[in-house]
């Protein structure tokens, strides 16, 4: 039997264009001048699970039904093998609700908070480690410096909310040199669970998959690549002590400062597959670098 065809590069991807997402407001530069600037939208959104009310994130908007999937399972609220039986989303209220088969009750849960260190205020509702250490990422899931050039290239030209208003993060599911799924929000735990709905409800499995974040290689994004069982996580910002030591636990691959030809791997170096001369790799163009492409990106 004949393999099957990859996927095609970014099944879902940023629209800049998508007017409900960015707005044009009008004020001043620094010589006092008249300026018009693109800036973007930030929404309340509440996630009720069947009946109970769960939390209220800050998003721009878009993809509700992922970022409402992806975050109940990041946060061990819906198990992989629950049966989502129907998704209702309110425009107009701002609401959307996940109905499962299973009864659900996570009222002692919801009592044990945890702020995350990510953007836009993150929180997690206690039992960091749930499950992490149970995880058993892949060996056998090589990176070649080859991909992980041309991702960097392929994600930081094509066209973006960042290049178009900044102030956001973008999160793409990627397998080999081809980004799959890019999805971007005022929090990159928002852009992650997203990909993690999106994987979930359309039955995208984590086998020879990397995963890519602009923000800072946290606690926080380490363990939800894990539990993603995504083995590969590539950031063009840097690191945080607690985000590798939690990646050399769990043997996941963390690279940083990954910029054109320059990288930093800090865990699970023994994917990495040295097969392109960085003496003929490109460095990141002037045009294609976000904020702080001299140190880490700032948040």
């Amino acid at each position: 039997m004949p393999d099957a065809a990859p996927a095609p590069e970014f099944l879902v991807r940023p629209d800049p264009a998508d007017a409900k997402l960015t707005r044009r407001v009008v004020g001043i530069d620094q010589d006092g001048k008249p300026v018009e600037t693109a800036v973007v939208e930030e929404r309340p959104l509440t996630l009720f699970l069947n009946g109970q009310e769960i939390v209220t994130m800050m998003t721009i908007g878009d993809y509700p039904q992922y970022l409402a999937v992806g975050y109940l399972l990041n946060q061990n609220m819906l198990k992989a093998d629950d049966a989502v039986t129907a998704i209702d989303y309110d425009e107009e209220l701002q609401v959307v609700v996940v109905r499962t088969g299973r009864t659900t009750n996570f009222e002692e849960k919801l009592k044990k908070k945890t702020r995350t260190s990510g953007c836009a205020q993150g929180t997690v509702f206690g039992d960091l480690m749930e499950k992490f250490d149970e995880i058993r990422l892949p060996k056998d899931a090589p990176l070649k410096t080859s991909w992980l050039y041309a991702l960097t290239k392929k994600i930081n030209t094509i066209p973006s909310l960042y290049l178009e208003a900044g102030a956001i993060h973008g999160c793409v599911l990627c397998e080999e040199d081809r980004p799959l799924v890019y999805m971007e929000d005022v929090g990159r735990h928002n852009a992650v669970d997203k990909i993690a709905g999106y994987m979930h409800l359309k039955g995208l499995g984590p086998e020879n998959k990397s995963f890519y974040t602009t923000g800072r290689l946290t606690s926080e994004m380490v363990i939800k690549t894990v539990q993603m069982r995504i083995p590969i996580l590539i950031s063009r910002s840097g690191f945080t002590a607690w985000g590798v030591e939690l990646a050399k636990k769990a043997d996941l691959t963390l690279i940083g400062r990954a910029r054109g030809k320059r990288f930093v791997a800090l865990a699970g170096e023994h994917r990495i597959v040295f097969d392109a001369d960085t003496r003929y790799a490109a460095d990141e163009p002037k045009h294609a670098r976000r904020k702080g492409s001299g140190g880490d990106e700032a948040e």
